[in-house]
């Protein structure tokens, strides 16, 4: 039987990362209204499996996660999305948590639900094929945030959900996301991140989650978007590792980073700058992009079925520059080479 630590180092093996495809219904909605394409079931099946059908693909994603009804559905000649994608060698994921709802006693805050039940639903996936989950918190920065209380119950929900997937055999990604939204500085991202990481490494040991089977799925370090100083994409990298050196302990097989609002560019040279500038890391640099890695190809399909090598392109495009953004071998002149 394949270990969590496996299954979680296979991953981000060999300059793999993942393609976070699990959008919720209504998310989607948002992506398809974006390209004036209707949001109903069919869309969306015919979508995903434009993405999952990219040849060489596979080449450089390791895992992609899916939302509850993706997980389900199949492609047009009856393959189901999960064997299609472990048949490639890339790992089906599941979304389980339930959402970030208001955090009672903390204005402006949020805590993610979807513990209830949870244990079962985990079953449920792994019979239908998932080998890895995910789980967001979300953590904002303003006046008099986060709060301890806040950090607090993010990271217990997440360690418990974490705990629960370990015993189900699945690999859990923990993903404590400071949001970009303000106008903070880079320092004040940098202080959230850390103290985010404080308390949710506490919680994963509290809870007896084993660290080399899970993945870590966090924001950079950046500066808000409404913030009048813009770090450079090397100081982005540098202020990250040199955080994540005291903050992920040297256990955890991956980082993903997720793009959290950046660019699809932008999120590439800063996961280059990371990997082109710090070498002899305890754990891989990798990504775990929704819209960093889907936007071009959005625009390419606009629901047209004429359009779907063109979506594929566009998507193969992006997961090959962060592939090479992983070796810290990418450059923006590759972005318009043919290759």
């Amino acid at each position: 039987m394949t270990s969590l630590n496996q299954i979680a180092e296979s991953i981000v093996a060999d300059n793999k990362g993942i393609l976070a495809a699990d959008e919720s219904t209504p998310t989607i909605g948002k992506r398809f209204a974006g390209i004036d394409v209707e949001n109903v079931e069919d869309n969306r099946r015919a979508y995903r499996e434009m993405l999952f059908t990219t040849n060489g693909a596979e080449e450089h994603i390791g895992g992609v996660i899916l939302f509850d009804e993706t997980l389900r559905q199949s492609t047009a000649d009856g393959t189901r999305f999960a064997d299609l994608l472990s048949s490639n060698g890339v790992h089906p994921g599941i979304k389980v948590d339930m959402g970030a709802k208001p955090l009672a006693g903390a204005p402006g805050e949020t805590v993610t639900e979807g513990l209830d039940g949870l244990r079962d639903r985990l079953a449920e996936y792994a019979e239908l094929g998932a080998k890895f989950a995910k789980w967001r918190a979300v953590i904002t920065i303003g006046d008099g945030m986060p709060s301890d209380y806040c950090l607090d119950a993010n990271a217990h929900a997440l360690a418990r959900y974490s705990a629960l997937c370990q015993e189900a055999g699945i690999v859990p990604i923990v993903e404590p996301e400071v949001l970009m939204d303000g106008d903070h500085s880079l320092e004040d991202c940098m202080e959230a991140t850390r103290r985010a990481h404080a308390a949710q490494f506490a919680a994963l040991e509290m809870q007896r989650v084993a660290l080399d089977g899970i993945l870590l799925k966090p924001n950079m370090v950046v500066a808000g978007q409404g913030c009048a100083t813009q770090p450079s994409h090397d100081e982005v990298a540098d202020a990250t590792v040199a955080l994540f050196k005291e903050s992920v302990p040297a256990e955890v097989p991956g980082i993903v980073f997720l793009s959290g609002g950046q660019s699809e560019e932008e999120a590439t040279a800063n996961l280059n700058a990371m990997n082109a500038r710090h070498s002899d890391l305890p754990w891989k640099l990798s990504f775990s992009y929704g819209r960093a890695l889907q936007q071009a190809a959005l625009k390419a399909w606009v629901g047209e079925d004429a359009n779907m090598d063109a979506g594929r392109a566009a998507y193969a495009h992006r997961a090959r520059m962060n592939s090479l953004a992983c070796a810290g071998t990418y450059s923006a002149e590759l972005e318009t080479a043919n290759a």
